[in-house]
């Protein structure tokens, strides 16, 4: 098990270039499954996340090349015989659960088990599972699996609205619905950028879709998806993520390229009133750290508001801000598992239910912390960026599930961060 050993402060300089998203590419290589033909998929991020999805989708026999030194994926599905999704494989993470959807639409029955993934916060299946019944498939639940299967080559479909709006279950009824429902309207979707690229992936394997970037989704039924080249996006929370580490330093001055900067929605003006400078020129970002940080306290919402992945993240830049300040989250109420961890740094956080106050301006000191999830430990790298002496970020294969190359990025730019072996 890695850990890293990050020596602080260190001021942030230079370019740091932006990965292809997980979140998006995970519902791409299910998306791939749908076709007659292979598909190929590019800029897919070098991630365990990745590796993971990848195992699970050669389970059912599909083959997937992945070409990491230009993060390109092959995915054939013409093979695909096996129309499960194993324990030791799912409950790895939790997108896996994407399976459901995939297979329900390519082969019309599926077994998939529950799944797993962080250990924060409770994220039920039961409304992908409703939203599927809706349709009309037949679903059952056995010893941690979900087995489904449609009554029919084709179902009415019908309307589901999603209470409350999901990401994941808005992918997974999507895959369900764009083979098999003569229509299906879909309220409340998620409008999240994932789910429109999904669409638009869709779209051009021949899917008959309405109202993509909406909240109401409306599919109706083809007979058939060919297999596509199609780009993923840039990752808009390792984005974030940057621009908030960028702006902790007072001399940190950095240029993030290979953005998509319409993906942020509403997370840039929350940024600038921080004091920091930001400058949009096409595809690139420019951030200047302020002086002095102004407290700016933020809830989070569904997209386009502020985003939850990047709540952890704020919360360690308001240890910097001169004043209080408070970080709500709205969508997930117990993921705060990162503030012990940056209270041994020497923050000043107080969680009260699903909000937590910080006291900034903390002087933060390295110390031995804990990664628990994939966000609170980037948060963490970036506290121990600007904590004095040396800091040991434990259990960083967290971090390897969704930030690619993460410690060579930052060492490029400043950054005094070392992989060893725990």
């Amino acid at each position: 098990m890695d850990k890293f050993i990050i020596t602080g402060p260190t001021a942030l300089r230079g370019e740091i270039s932006i990965s292809g998203s997980k979140n998006a590419a995970l519902p791409l290589m299910a998306a791939a499954l749908l076709g007659e033909t292979p598909s190929t998929l590019t800029l897919i991020p070098r991630l365990k996340d990745i590796l993971t999805f990848s195992e699970v989708i050669r389970e059912t026999g599909t083959a997937i090349d992945f070409m990491e030194q230009n993060n390109s994926m092959l995915i054939d599905p013409s093979t695909l015989s096996r129309n499960e999704a194993p324990y030791e494989l799912v409950r790895r993470m939790r997108a896996s659960f994407y399976m459901l959807g995939a297979l329900l639409g390519r082969s019309g029955n599926a077994r998939i088990s529950l799944p797993g993934g962080c250990a924060w916060g409770p994220r039920p299946v039961d409304l992908h599972l409703k939203g599927f019944e809706s349709m009309g498939v037949k679903i059952d639940l056995d010893t941690g699996y979900v087995s489904a299967a449609l009554p029919s080559e084709t179902l009415e479909g019908g309307e589901f609205t999603l209470n409350p709006s999901s990401v994941g279950a808005t992918v997974n009824l999507i895959l369900g619905a764009v083979k098999r429902t003569r229509r299906f309207v879909l309220k409340n979707a998620a409008r999240e950028p994932d789910v429109v690229l999904l669409c638009r992936m869709l779209v051009k394997m021949g899917a008959d879709i309405e109202g993509i970037g909406t909240g109401t989704l409306v599919i109706r039924k083809v007979d058939k998806l060919d297999g596509v080249t199609f780009s993923n996006d840039p990752d808009r929370i390792e984005t974030g993520t940057y621009m908030i580490a960028a702006a902790m330093h007072p001399d940190s001055e950095i240029t993030l390229t290979g953005c998509k900067p319409e993906d942020l929605g509403e997370f840039p003006g929350w940024f600038i009133k921080t004091g920091a400078e930001l400058e949009i020129i096409g595809s690139t970002i420019r951030v200047k750290a302020p002086e002095v940080i102004r407290p700016v306290s933020v809830k989070t919402k569904i997209y386009p508001g502020f985003p939850t992945d990047l709540q952890a993240q704020w919360a360690t830049l308001m240890t910097q801000a001169e004043g209080s300040s408070t970080v709500t989250d709205s969508v997930y109420f117990d993921r705060f598992s990162y503030v012990p961890e940056l209270n041994r740094l020497g923050g000043k956080l107080r969680v009260k239910n699903n909000s937590v106050t910080i006291d900034g301006r903390s002087r933060l000191q390295g110390a031995a912390v804990m990664s628990t999830d994939l966000r609170a430990s980037v948060s963490l790298v970036n506290a121990a960026m600007c904590a004095h002496g040396q800091s040991e970020i434990l259990r960083v294969y967290h971090l390897d599930r969704g930030y690619e190359q993460l410690e060579k990025k930052l060492n490029r730019a400043g950054a005094s961060i070392l992989r060893v072996k725990d």
